[in-house]
């Protein structure tokens, strides 16, 4: 009996039951993976009682000798990974990452531009509901209604128009190539500052499958989980010139003590990225999201912008008279993890939504190739053709249980550099 398993059954029992449900079901949320046993070992290790206030070498605490290396070895790591001349680690999440980066930049009450939740971008590029959109003066561009592609034009008029003090690239639903030499144009006609967020694509940049933000923007920002495969957590690369400014808009300016194990565990995912297998991870999970667009295509499904350039897909549902909300409840019943999302001008509430957001990631992680692509597009069309059929769903349930049982969770075993 574990430790855990006596002293606190019940969340032993939770715990227990999440792992279970990552084994017996198909992970197609696009901002989901499955870290290495690595990666698990150090964010569940003793480092999570050190105090660390500061940077390495530069402490406000003692005995902080350890924590050093690991954080040392996380920015080294990363700087390598992605060309760029500064990074801080500490970021608790990709919100604090963004958060960071606009106020290392820019101040409260300037205008920001970024991409509208509802096209496709993210809560933390100046929707009204976050801080990002109450701190900031925002304004918000998006996708062509006529094929679900930015309109760099458009976008370009938008910023001579409002003088943005910071422009904002980067999306978390969107399924296209950014072009981020033209963000940086755009930035630099209106003398804006360009932040990139690249949290979902971090993986395939680093990889090389697609165009880096790093040569083109001020600063960029990421989660460490996603396409990246590792820790829950955040990080900011930044300029040199920008570099004192960054780190201490982290610390003290936003957040105290830097949670240090998942430090230690952002080195390993980054030595990890660093292997001579990571471009080939990568390089599968767009080869599987390809095929599992294609696969819904062929089956009538809408999705917006046609395809995929990435990781993820953005399935319109609107045609056959489907909420989002709808869709992810019949597939969950059916062992299929995918989430509700709101596509371009969607009429649906955002905790309703006219659209689900499928991913790779995750299952490419388990071993999954383009031919489980196939029959993961067979099962969701069956599914939602008949949403409230419980049979379909337990027959469907039960082929998902024996594909994905010859698939461990824990199975793959990085290359790594050190």
């Amino acid at each position: 009996m574990s430790s855990l398993q006596e002293q606190d059954p019940r969340i032993f029992e939770a715990i227990a039951g999440e792992r279970h449900r990552e084994l017996t079901t198909l992970e197609l949320i696009a901002s989901e993976n499955f870290v290495s046993p690595a990666v698990l070992e150090a964010a569940g290790s003793v480092m999570t009682n050190k105090y660390a206030e500061g940077l390495p070498r530069k402490r406000y605490y003692g005995g902080c000798e350890f924590v050093d290396v690991a954080e040392t070895l996380a920015i080294e790591r990363v700087t390598t990974l992605f060309g760029a001349e500064h990074a801080n680690v500490q970021a608790h999440s990709g919100a604090s990452a963004n958060l960071a980066a606009y106020l290392a930049v820019s101040e409260p009450g300037d205008t920001l531009m970024g991409m509208s939740l509802a096209h496709g971008g993210h809560l933390t590029h100046g929707h009204p509901v976050s801080l990002t959109g109450r701190l900031w003066k925002a304004v918000q561009y998006g996708v062509r209604p006529e094929d679900g592609r930015l309109d760099y034009d458009a976008l370009a008029r938008m910023a001579r128009e409002h003088r943005p003090r910071l422009i904002v690239a980067g999306a978390s639903a969107y399924p296209r190539i950014l072009d981020f030499e033209r963000f940086a144009a755009i930035a630099r006609e209106v003398g804006a500052a360009l932040v990139v967020d690249m949290a979902h694509i971090a993986g395939l940049v680093a990889a090389g499958l697609h165009p880096s933000p790093v040569p083109h923007a001020d600063l960029v920002t990421s989660t460490t989980h996603k396409t990246m495969r590792g820790p829950r957590g955040g990080f900011v690369l930044a300029r040199a010139a920008l570099a004192e400014k960054l780190d201490k808009t982290v610390f003290p300016g936003l957040q105290g003590g830097p949670l240090m194990h998942i430090i230690a565990a952002k080195a390993v995912c980054f030595g990890e990225a660093l292997g001579d297998g990571f471009r080939a991870y990568q390089r599968r999970i767009v080869e599987n999201a390809a095929a599992l667009a294609g696969g819904l295509v062929a089956r009538g499904f809408d999705l917006v912008s046609g395809g995929t350039d990435n990781h993820l897909m953005l399935v319109d549902l609107r045609a056959r008279g489907m909420t989002g909300k709808a869709a992810e409840e019949a597939l969950h019943r059916a062992r299929i993890t995918v989430n509700k999302n709101a596509v371009p001008n969607d009429p649906q509430k955002p905790w309703v939504t006219s659209g689900i957001r499928l991913g790779t990631p995750a299952l490419t992680t388990r071993g999954f190739g383009v031919e489980e692509m196939g029959l993961i597009a067979g099962w969701i069309a069956r599914i939602l053709e008949r949403p409230d059929d419980l049979e379909t769903a337990r027959a469907v349930g039960c082929e998902v249980l024996e594909v994905s049982s010859g698939f461990p969770l824990f199975a793959w075993e990085p290359v790594l550099r050190t």
